[in-house]
Formats: structure tokens, C-alpha cells, sequence
């Protein structure tokens, strides 16, 4: 009785540690939410939980470069690595519009 007790405590301490840990933002995401959260309703600052990783990253990538011009994205996204991008984009994707 007491295994099965200690077993079920471990499940459910396992369940809700990875269920935190999905949620939790990974470093420099709340950068975004100045402009970028949710119910922001323009289209250059729309917001981007549920936006494509791949867009996301694209777009970062290019204002990081200077392929694509910006007044202040460009700055921004000097400050990340392409890891760092990367991660923010996939947690931004994963998050409900």
C-alpha cells in the first residue's frame, strides 16, 4: 500500500514539475510582451502567442541581420543568439492567441 501510495505521489509530482516547466517563458521572452502581447491589434505588432515557431524565428533572424529594416526590432534582436530565438519562437508558437 505504502509503494503504491509513494509511487502515485512521484507521478503526480512529475506531472505537475514538467507542466511548469513547459509553461515557464525561457529567458528574453517577456521582452516581447511591451509590444507583442496578447490583444495588441496592430498587424506590426500583432501579438504572438500561437504565431508559427518558423515565422517567428524568420523574422527575428532577419531583423538581426538587418535584411529586414525596423526602427527598433533590429536592436532587439541583435541582443539574442540564434538559440535564444529560436527558444523564445517555439515558446511563443506553443502559447494560445
Amino acid at each position: 500500500m505504502y509503494a503504491a501510495r509513494t509511487t502515485v505521489a512521484a507521478a503526480i509530482l512529475l506531472l505537475t514539475a514538467g507542466a511548469g516547466a513547459a509553461a515557464e517563458a525561457p529567458a528574453g521572452a517577456s521582452s516581447c510582451t511591451g509590444c507583442h502581447a496578447a490583444g495588441s491589434g496592430s498587424a506590426a505588432m500583432r501579438a504572438l502567442g500561437g504565431v508559427a515557431q518558423t515565422d517567428i524565428a524568420e523574422k527575428m533572424m532577419a531583423f538581426k541581420s538587418g535584411k529586414l529594416a525596423a526602427t527598433i526590432m533590429d536592436r532587439i534582436a541583435a541582443g539574442f543568439s540564434e538559440d535564444e530565438i529560436r527558444a523564445i519562437a517555439a515558446w511563443y508558437a506553443a502559447q494560445k492567441p
